[in-house]
């Protein structure tokens, strides 16, 4: 019974993942190109970035703190319902070329950013411990779906936009608006029942059925918890996130600078996005088999040659840039599934959703400081720089699984 709700919830997160893969492109993709339109610099280019990714730290705590009391179904179908309003309240800002409504519009939209992501957990509340990584590798490649189509579809939205009286550059908002709202309606009406509320109650019962009164209190308290865990699990979701979002907010505008054109800049983020999302199916495998430390290591040794190439590749060039951004969401693709692993091992069902949501809230400010950074160190020094930064960040991953594996010896 167990194992068939697992493959049910597991169908009911793909299809909601498809639509949310195509809404969060359009940030992506656009989001800075609107702010430098509106402004006239590119100083704050990354501030859309930077206010997307604020609304999904806020939204990363309440739809955990919901989904700890009230299952994935309630707290997932709001947090993208509210990124489709905030989709449509972008449309509205460029029609009406509103610089403040633009930027509470895209905070909003940021909920559906931290929606697609916190989906991913849904789809190990009922897996074994050896299906873990594979469960979120799963959720995660459905993505690829939706994000692909996305940015390559800015041209055709485009039109559409111009066709009812708005600016072209709004016209990917419309997809989003449409794919958030059917990602929170799916999950809605079909993630019954709440796979977190399941594995809940059968954590729950498990506790019952213990005689020993204190063996039954070790199994929900403090030696379920892996608090070093924990810490390193939120360390490399947060600094692949970084590095991941610094290079690429700055990416199109970049390009733009080197006289790319918007169509091969919307080539250049979707095989970055398929990046992201695409190899998950084998990553999650390789986690589950050859270890997370592996590949935490992995990520950082792949973030750290994509820093460098999208240092020295020339700016006109789109195979280089592709193929740099390729390899930064690859990177980042490892850091997420092998950094989500640990903190699924490291909890315990009593502080799992609401764990994941305080985790995800420092991915998301992460990913605000380095989207605001991304453009003040692009505007006072160069994308190159940025780059090498990224690099060095990248490093620290590898630094960190070394902290974790002297920990472990001193403890034993």
């Amino acid at each position: 019974m167990q194992e068939k709700l697992y493959k049910r919830t597991l169908i009911v997160v793909v299809i909601s993942q498809i639509f949310g893969g195509a809404g969060l492109a359009a940030g992506i993709t656009v989001g800075a190109l609107i702010a430098q339109d509106m402004l006239g610099t590119t100083s704050y280019a990354g501030l859309p970035a930077a206010l997307f990714t604020l609304g999904s730290a806020l939204s990363a705590f309440l739809v955990g703190r919901l989904s700890q009391h009230f299952g994935r179904r309630q707290g997932l179908s709001l947090g993208f319902i509210a990124g489709g309003i905030g989709a449509i309240g972008v449309i509205v800002a460029a029609a009406i070329n509103n610089i403040w409504l633009l930027f509470f519009a895209l905070f909003v939209y940021g909920a559906g950013t931290s929606t697609n992501l916190q989906a991913r957990y849904a789809g190990a509340d009922l897996a074994s411990e050896k299906q873990r990584a594979t469960a979120v590798s799963i959720a995660m490649v459905s993505t690829t779906l939706g994000a692909v189509a996305g940015p390559n579809l800015i041209t055709p939205m485009g039109n559409v936009a111009v066709a009812i009286g708005i600016p072209p550059l709004a016209g990917p908002f419309i997809l989003a608006a449409a794919a958030y709202i059917l990602a929170g309606l799916t999950l809605f009406i079909y993630l019954r029942p709440d796979p977190f509320l399941v594995a809940k109650a059968i954590a729950e019962e498990q506790e019952k059925q213990t005689n020993n009164m204190v063996q039954e209190a070790n199994q929900g308290g403090q030696s379920a918890i892996n608090r070093v865990g924990i810490i390193v699990g939120a360390l490399v979701l947060v600094l692949s996130h970084v590095v991941m979002v610094a290079i690429m907010t700055m990416t199109p505008i970049h390009m733009q600078e080197h006289g790319t054109g918007l169509t091969a800049v919307g080539i250049v983020i979707g095989l970055h996005i398929a990046a992201m999302y695409l190899p998950s199916i084998l990553t999650g495998r390789l986690v589950d088999t050859i270890g997370r430390h592996v590949m935490v290591v992995a990520s950082g040794i792949t973030l750290a040659i994509s820093g460098l190439m999208a240092a020295f590749a020339p700016g006109e060039s789109l195979f280089w840039m592709a193929f740099a951004l390729i390899l930064l969401g690859i990177g980042w693709n490892f850091g997420l599934i092998s950094g989500t692993a640990i903190i699924v091992d490291s909890t315990n069902m009593r502080i799992r959703a609401k764990t994941q949501g305080s985790v995800d809230v420092w991915v998301a400010l992460g990913g605000t400081a380095g989207s605001l950074l991304s453009g003040i160190i692009v505007a006072y020094s160069s994308y190159a720089m940025l780059g090498f930064l990224g690099t060095y960040l990248a490093i620290l991953l590898i630094a960190i699984i070394i902290w974790r594996r002297m920990k472990e010896r001193q403890a034993n």
